[in-house]
Order: C-alpha cells, then structure tokens, then sequence
C-alpha cells in the first residue's frame, strides 16, 4: 500500500464512507497532475476520491497550497445552486488530509472526443452558456487568490515571460491586469479534460484554483485548447474553429471582457507551450515554434476573437 492509498483510506474512514477495515478495490484515475485522484468501489457503489498535493507533478519546480481542495468543493456546492447537472455531488470532505469524496459519473471526456475529431460545436455552444451564467452568480467568498497566482499566474503567464524578453512587457501587463481583478467567482482550470459530456449539460470537474477574479480568464483558457487542437490536428481545424465560435457566442462576451479574453489567449497560446505546464500533445518542434511564432505576433497586436481561428490557421 502506497503513502497515497493509505491516507486517503484513512480519509474515508473519518469521512464516514468506508470502516478501516473494509475491503475495497482502489484505482487511479488519469489526470493527476496537481492531485491524487482515484476511483474507489465501495461495496455498494464506485465513488471519486481526490487529495491536493503540496508540489505537482511536472518538471519544473510548482508548488501550491494544499488547502484548494476546500476552494473546490465549495465551488461544486455553488454551482449545483445554479444547476446540479453542471457539476458531481460531493459526499464528504476530510479538511485535515485536504481529501474530498463525490459520485463517479461514467461520461465521456471532452477531451477525449475533441482528440478523436469527435467536435460538436453545439455542445461547446452549451459550456460558453453555462459558464456565462456561473460567472454572474454573485461574487462572495473565496478569498483565496493566492492559490490562483500559484497555479495559474506564476508558472502560465509570469514563467512564459521571463523566457520570452521580446513579449515579456505585454505578458506582465496581462498578468497584472488578471492580478488586480475581482470581478465573479471563476473556476480557473475551464479546460477540456475537466468537462465531462453529459447528455444534457455539461459537467465540469476540477475546480481547484477557484476564486474571485477575471472570468476573461476562464473563457479564454477554454478557447485556447480548442485553437491548440486545431494546430495538433490540421484535418479537424474547421470543425474546431465552429466550436471555438460556438463557445465564444454562447457565452455572448461583453466588449471589455471580449478584449481581455484576447489578451489572455494571446499570452496563453505561448504558455502552454513554454510555461511549466505546456500542453502533452503538442511534441512536434515545428507545431510550438508556429505557436510562438503566432502567440507573439497576437500578443504584439491582438485581433478581436473572431479572428484568432484564422491567424494560427496553418
């Protein structure tokens, strides 16, 4: 038994879900960057097991506060308010051990089928709204902007700058203006591999870097992945950039926040190729450097949204 299956049994027993002495099979789920995530089949059910790690698990440096598992459960109890099928049910939560428990819910990834060309703009059209409504929830609590600069400014946009002197100046204007913003509850993590497909609604996972802050940030962490793909996937760049317009639509971005949402993805572009959490399926040499290429000339004089399909169309 492993550090990690031991703690977090010890977690459910405080929990109340599983006694000591319950016999249970224990397997880990992908994704486990910034947790240990695992499903756990119970007697009478499967359920998700998650723990925040103090130090992730990439190659650069990257710590963060352990205590943003708290940050997402309360975000998952705000968002089932709004809809309940935006989100998983959390069962329990162990604050000492930073483990919390919901349902398992066998959907598909978004991810997975974007991957596949599996691209249905409507459903995208479904997250741009969903999110827009959960960004105009009232934003009160989660006063815990420290763990979004430790997870999100510091190793995406502040580490890409300093490996980047010619765009650095634009990189940290964009990261302080984020800094300085506290503007709706947002999730900070709006990405694909955490949005389940449901057979209505959306279903987003992961909320670990929630707090007050830009909701420009969300919308365009989410479209960077899709204008990331079609660079990956050339043959699926059509139906990607539909969906990317169909996310962008849905959500009907306000001007003000339409500009600082192309600033970020601007900046993000570059990040996920040179910050500390570049993205794992993009290995090919000369795709990142015609993202660098294309990033710093959007960072240089950034378009309006609709105009970022056909600037990294190759």
């Amino acid at each position: 038994m492993t550090d990690a299956t031991a703690e977090i049994r010890a977690a459910l027993a405080a929990m109340g879900l599983a006694s000591a002495d319950c016999d249970y099979a224990m397997t880990p789920l992908g994704g486990g960057v910034s947790c240990d995530v695992f499903a756990v089949d119970l007697p009478d059910r499967r359920i998700v097991v998650k723990r925040a790690l103090p130090k992730l698990r990439v190659a650069a440096d990257w710590r963060a506060p352990p205590e943003r598992s708290e940050a997402e459960v309360a975000w998952f109890k705000l968002v089932a308010d709004i809809d309940p099928r935006w989100v998983p049910k959390v069962l329990a939560e162990d604050r000492a051990s930073h483990v919390f428990a919901m349902e398992f819910y066998p959907l598909p990834v978004w991810k997975l089928e974007l991957a596949v060309g599996e691209i249905d703009p409507d459903f995208a059209a479904k997250v741009g709204r969903a999110l827009a409504r959960i960004h105009a929830v009232p934003a009160e609590g989660f006063d815990n902007f420290a763990q979004f600069r430790a997870l999100r400014i510091e190793p995406y946009l502040l580490y890409t700058a300093d490996r980047h002197p010619d765009v650095a100046a634009r990189i940290r204007a964009i990261a302080n203006s984020v800094a300085g913003a506290r503007l709706a509850v947002m999730h900070g993590d709006i990405s694909p591999k955490n949005i389940l497909v449901g057979p209505e609604e959306p279903m987003f996972l992961d909320a670990e870097t929630a707090c007050v802050g830009d909701p420009a940030f969300d919308l365009a962490f989410c479209l960077n992945h899709l204008l990331l793909k079609s660079v990956w996937h050339p043959g699926h760049a059509e139906a990607l950039g539909r969906s990317f317009a169909a996310l962008k639509d849905g959500y009907a971005p306000d001007t003000a926040m339409e500009r600082r949402t192309a600033a970020l993805l601007a900046a993000l572009l570059l990040a996920r190729v040179d910050g500390k959490s570049p993205v794992e399926y993009l290995t090919d040499e000369r795709q990142k450097e015609f993202l660098r290429t294309r990033a710093k000339s959007l960072l240089k004089d950034t378009p309006p949204l609709d105009h970022f399909a056909s600037a990294i169309s190759r």
